[in-house]
């Protein structure tokens, strides 16, 4: 088929068309066999059943088997069950990445309930708003973040609040860690909660009995994912046990087919648990692998982290941009045995090429980009581990999802054209919770989910993002994606980190504006705009140039564009 005819099989039918076949590895199906996936229940089980002695988690040098996991699994599931919850009944989870995760959330969807994970930090108001949302019972909180909820509580309906310390299940330990938390550290701010319960009562009620068996579903709702979505406003994504299940065999077949899942697997797990990409991508897929979770609770100390990566060999580990470039930098970084590592995966934002070539550089692995959403639970693309370098493409879609670039009136683009990606396919969300208006919005007629990035099609089958379509930038009429400035900019060796985003400007619209954090503290804006004019056509080369000393950014480290055109629009006393 020659280009043009190809170009037009894909406006007119791109999910026939399916390019990125011819580009699979060998071994990795264009279909998944949708009729044999169960339930995250059922894949935890097969798990416990093939790995018993293998460890599963490890948290401040200390371990747990597959088999003891599932001992406390079952401890938490029953106590829920004595609660009263059961099928369908929301329990939240508000834990940063330590071992009582992995008991608690299995033992909530273990129980039939539905887990609502949330971030940590919040603030009373956000906390409020999700639980009342979500309808949540029980909430199990770190008592770090006790303060929180005692704010929160008298507006909320909870009929449950479980304490959880970050030594709980660690043993004598665990006890210290307990008290340095506690009384070193200062990091649990008095606070009150009467009636609250503990969590190692939890699991000394919870062992008594076993659980009493659930019938769970694979259409039964295991996570209700929130998200700003597409549209800017919370929306819970309401992902079933057959959506997260089936990404979960989709990433498998791709993994396995680079070898991955042969051996005991070492997976650092420093992105918190609570967000998508972490629950799925360093969860659940790496435990059906077998592997061990190395779990990181504050990757924001760096020091300690680092440490951490000191202590023994690892084979696999996830992150974003600004995780890899951290690490990258950090001045102890060349002290961590990286012998052993086979697998580097990015997601959540944009890889930029500098930060992966100083990563290649150190550790001798490239950065193997993905990209997915809360709505897909989240994997829709992933390039192959077999690359030699960077590609600074997402890869390609997984087997049974289809991929549509199209404008903005729906029709689907030929190929090599930006436009917005539209994912199809079993691990698409079934709607966001209770808000039928806004699903509306996302979807389109033939079934699509619209993603809100701009994304071109490679000839084969390859996808680049370009950017998100809310942070386009119009200059004279001109498109400006602030990735493409972002990333020349983050080549500087002076730059640190980068955000682009657009300000009002009377004669263009719009200007690019650059806020910029310094490597080198004798870096000028001249040099930046110098830089960017030499690489960058001069409608995209930044007119405005401001240094910081950070930048905004959620917990997992995404820079926050909005949040910072809303702190510029402040201090210029404009709307955001």
């Amino acid at each position: 088929m020659d280009q043009s005819a190809a170009m037009r099989t894909q406006a007119s039918d791109p999910a026939a068309a399916r390019p990125w076949l011819a580009s699979y590895p060998p071994d990795v199906p264009e279909e998944i066999d949708l009729s044999s996936v169960g339930t995250l229940v059922d894949f935890f089980n097969e798990s416990v059943s093939r790995y018993p002695e293998r460890p599963a988690l490890e948290s401040f040098g200390k371990r747990m088997s597959y088999g003891e996991l599932a001992a406390h699994v079952g401890a938490v599931a029953s106590w829920l069950q004595a609660q009263g919850i059961g099928r369908g009944d929301r329990v939240a989870i508000m834990l940063p990445n330590v071992i009582a995760y992995g008991p608690i959330l299995f033992g909530i969807l273990a129980a039939g309930a539905t887990v609502v994970n949330v971030n940590p930090l919040y603030t009373p108001r956000e906390l409020t708003f999700q639980l009342r949302d979500a309808g949540a019972r029980i909430l199990f909180v770190l008592e770090n973040f006790g303060r929180t909820v005692e704010v929160s509580r008298p507006e909320l309906s909870l009929e449950r609040i479980v304490l959880v310390k970050p030594g709980d299940l660690l043993g004598l330990k665990g006890s210290v860690i307990n008290l340095v938390s506690r009384y070193v550290k200062k990091a649990v701010p008095p606070f009150r909660l009467d009636g609250a319960v503990s969590f190692a009562e939890v699991i000394r009620t919870g062992t008594a009995r076993p659980p009493k068996p659930v019938e769970v579903t694979p259409e039964d709702v295991a996570f209700l994912q929130y998200t700003g979505g597409t549209t800017g406003t919370a929306k819970g994504a309401t992902l079933t046990h057959r959506n997260v299940a089936a990404n979960v065999v989709q990433c498998e077949v791709w993994m396995r087919s680079g070898g991955l899942g042969r051996n005991a697997e070492i997976a650092v797990t420093a992105l918190p648990l609570y967000h998508i990409f972490a629950l799925t991508a360093c969860c659940l897929v790496m435990m059906r692998l077998g592997s061990c979770l190395l779990l990181i609770a504050n990757p924001r100390d760096l020091k300690s982290f680092v440490k951490t990566l000191k202590t023994r060999p690892f084979t696999m580990m996830s992150g974003v941009n600004t995780l890899y470039n951290a690490l990258a930098r950090h001045p102890e970084i060349r002290g961590v045995d990286f012998s052993k590592l086979v697998f580097c995966v990015s997601g959540g934002m944009a890889t930029q090429a500098a930060v992966a070539k100083a990563w290649k550089e150190l550790t001798g692995r490239p950065i193997v980009e993905g990209y997915g959403l809360s709505e897909t639970s989240p994997v829709v693309t992933v390039n192959r581990l077999d690359i030699p370098e960077f590609t600074g493409t997402i890869g390609y879609p997984l087997p049974s999802t289809d991929i549509s670039i199209r404008d903005m009136a729906g029709q689907p683009l030929p190929m090599g054209e930006p436009g917005e990606l539209c994912v199809r396919g079993p691990q698409v969300m079934k709607g966001y919770w209770n808000r039928p208006d806004e699903t509306a919005k996302v979807m389109t007629e033939d079934g699509f989910f619209r993603t809100g990035d701009v994304a071109v099609m490679q000839p084969d089958g390859a996808v680049r993002i370009v950017d998100r379509m809310k942070d386009m930038v119009l200059v004279s009429g001109f498109n400006v994606y602030p990735n493409e400035v972002e990333d020349v900019i983050a080549g500087h060796p002076g730059v640190a980190e980068v955000a682009v985003i657009g300000l009002p400007d009377e004669r263009s619209g719009e200007v690019v504006a650059a806020y910029v954090v310094k490597a080198d503290p004798d870096l000028t804006e001249p040099e930046i705009r110098e830089w960017c004019r030499e690489r960058l056509t001069g409608y995209k080369v930044p007119r405005h140039v401001e240094f910081r000393e950070s930048l905004p950014k959620t917990n997992v480290g995404k820079v926050l564009r909005r949040v910072l055109k809303e702190e510029v629009a402040h201090a210029e006393g404009r709307p955001g």
